[in-house]
C-alpha cells in the first residue's frame, strides 16, 4: 500500500472587505509560487483594528 506525504504551509491573507476575502487572497498569492494546491484550512480569524474600527479582516 502506498501511502501519501504533504507539505504544510502557512500563510495570512489580509482584506479591508471580508475574511473570505482575505483567504481568497492567501490562496491566489499562494497560488502563483506553489503548485497542485489541493486543500486549505483556515486555522484563526482576526481583525485589526484602527481607531476602534476594523481596518482589515486577516485569515490564517
Amino acid at each position: 500500500m502506498s501511502g501519501s506525504v504533504y507539505k504544510i504551509i502557512e500563510v495570512v491573507g489580509t482584506s479591508t472587505e471580508s475574511w473570505e476575502s482575505a483567504a481568497q487572497t492567501a490562496i491566489d498569492t499562494a497560488s502563483k509560487s506553489l503548485k497542485d494546491l489541493r486543500v486549505a484550512e483556515v486555522i484563526k480569524l482576526d481583525m485589526k483594528i484602527e481607531n476602534g474600527k476594523v481596518a482589515a479582516y486577516r485569515a490564517r
